[in-house]
């Protein structure tokens, strides 16, 4: 979703010579192939869209493969792209990087203050680890390698796996099932209170060409739109996108997740950019590409 968002940018923007691969084209977990990869393409410039993702389900269910392939993805490219000559770096991490209970907004100094939140530690300390690697590359080498933090990202191209997708695919295929269904009512995980900022990946792609034309970023900055929502908030806007005309129910025997995840995104701001889509727009149109994508059966499932 994210790389392709990014690859749509760039061509907009008539940058050429872009070097791609599939994660069914290049194994980022085995570090042979990486390095080979990176001395055939000696990229100057590289941006690190790839890693092993998902919803609550799946962070709680699979906490061993999210610390291992994430930890493999950013050692393996980072270290190869210095090797081979790559002068500019950017990794994509997570808003789930910061703490539980951070100050809200979160700003980047709040990193590593306290505990994380343990439904998501494991992928949440392998996006620390990248953030990490990156800046003492920078602080060693010299090399310009640096972050960006994106928030709860959604568009077109999104995992819409019935267990393992984030919070918008999830509640846009459950709504919609159950208009098709014609069901009485979706429910909904939790108390429906945590707050979640959401922003489409058309955005994110403009932030990182932004921060790509930046001749000296700072070492981690925040992408966002610096507004939040409560989920209940969102599943009404899904509802309406959908025009699903049942009832939400709650699941408080559910778990919440983490209260609030808002991103403090002065710091991009001071830096010249800011968040173009909003929420609800955003949602009518992925609405939209979902429908199409059912329709040619591209939709992403897994």
């Amino acid at each position: 979703m994210v790389g392709s968002a990014i690859v749509r940018r760039l061509e907009a923007l008539t940058y050429g010579n872009l070097v791609t691969r599939s994660s069914s084209e290049l194994d980022l977990t085995n570090q042979e192939s990486v390095d080979r990869f990176f001395e055939q393409e000696t990229p100057d410039i590289v941006v690190m869209a790839a890693a092993k993702v998902g919803g609550i389900h799946a962070n709680n269910t699979y906490p061993a493969s999210f610390i291992y392939d994430n930890l493999a993805i950013a050692a393996n490219t980072i270290h190869a792209a210095y090797k081979n000559g790559a002068e500019r770096f950017l990794f994509l991490g997570s808003s789930c990087i910061y703490p539980k209970l951070a100050p809200q907004p979160m700003p980047e100094s709040c990193l590593l203050k306290s505990e994380l939140e343990p439904t998501n530690e494991a992928y949440a300390i392998a996006k620390i680890a990248g953030v990490k690697l990156c800046e003492y590359y920078r602080k060693q080498y010299g090399v310009i390698y640096h972050s960006v933090m994106p928030t709860n990202l959604y568009g077109p191209g999104d995992n819409y796996h019935p267990e393992n997708s984030h919070l918008l695919p999830a509640l846009i295929r459950r709504f919609h099932e159950a208009k098709e269904k014609d069901s009485d009512s979706v429910t909904i995980w939790g108390t429906g209170t945590p707050r979640r900022e959401l922003m489409h990946a058309d955005d994110l792609a403009d932030a990182i060409v932004h921060c790509l034309e930046l001749e000296n970023p700072p070492s981690l900055m925040n992408a966002g739109t610096g507004k939040d929502h409560t989920i209940l908030e969102i599943a009404n806007m899904v509802k309406e996108a959908t025009g699903f005309d049942g009832q939400i129910i709650t699941d408080p025997s559910k778990p919440d997740g983490t209260p609030r995840k808002l991103m403090d995104v002065t710091l991009l701001a001071n830096e010249g950019w800011r968040s173009k889509i909003p929420l609800r727009e955003g949602i009518e149109q992925i609405y939209q590409v979902f429908l199409e994508e059912t329709q040619s059966g591209s939709l992403r499932e897994r």
